[in-house]
């Protein structure tokens, strides 16, 4: 764990319930006395704090320094991806983000099977917890939108990976892309995107969505 997380970190003090952080004060077994380092996961910062007082329930941490510790990618990288199976898009979130893509749009796409709903705030805890073992500054950014024609509006000029002979190397600036569902885009969908850069992967075989969604963001990111 490269820091802890706490929405408030940056206060002069905190007050942290013990069972939500269990791993630190039952496992880790740190106390009175003990730094640690902390993050609000909105600014460059990390917060180092003391633990100053510890009852049954709850500890209390004295603010002992700040400094300006950013770490991010030199690119920035905004995902649209057309919703899969959610528990696969949870157990992909955390590769996302530890690459470093800053922005994921999940896009319901004619293919996407709707009866899927999103879990916006489990996804939000299983991103503070890939970010404080990956150690990333900031948190993703999650939205969720309810077409690819809402997408399209919104990001005019997102590129596209589909079927095609440019692949993603070729051109060296790509901030915005859009990954289609199991099954690809509709024929409603395509003709959106007909005037859209769109982009291949020097690949072979049929990638399944999530691994798609991980090969392009390695391949522009890394």
């Amino acid at each position: 764990m490269q820091f802890v997380y706490h929405l408030r970190a940056g206060e002069e003090e905190l007050t942290v319930d013990l069972n939500e952080y269990a791993h630190l004060f039952k496992v880790r077994r740190v106390g009175i006395g003990d730094v640690l380092e902390w993050r609000n996961l909105r600014d460059a910062y990390m917060y180092t704090y003391k633990i100053t007082t510890m009852g049954k329930k709850e500890a209390i941490l004295e603010l002992v320094s700040q400094k300006e510790y950013e770490i991010k990618t030199l690119k920035s990288l905004h995902v649209g991806w057309c919703v899969i199976d959610p528990k696969i898009i949870e157990k992909t979130l955390p590769m996302l983000n530890e690459l470093g893509v800053e922005k994921i749009s999940l896009v319901y796409a004619d293919f996407s099977q709707k009866q899927y709903k999103m879990d916006e705030e489990r996804m939000h805890r299983i991103l503070i917890n890939s970010s404080q073992q990956c150690g990333r500054s900031y948190l993703m950014e999650i939205e969720i939108l309810n077409s690819v024609k809402t997408y399209c509006e919104m990001y005019p000029n997102s590129a596209i990976l589909d079927f095609c002979d440019i692949k993603i190397g070729d051109k060296s600036e790509i901030s915005s892309i859009l990954i289609g569902p199991e099954g690809g885009f509709s024929q409603k969908e395509r003709i959106l995107l007909t005037q859209r850069a769109i982009f291949g992967l020097s690949c072979p075989s049929i990638l399944r969505s999530e691994t798609a969604v991980v090969a392009v963001a390695s391949k522009i990111l890394i």
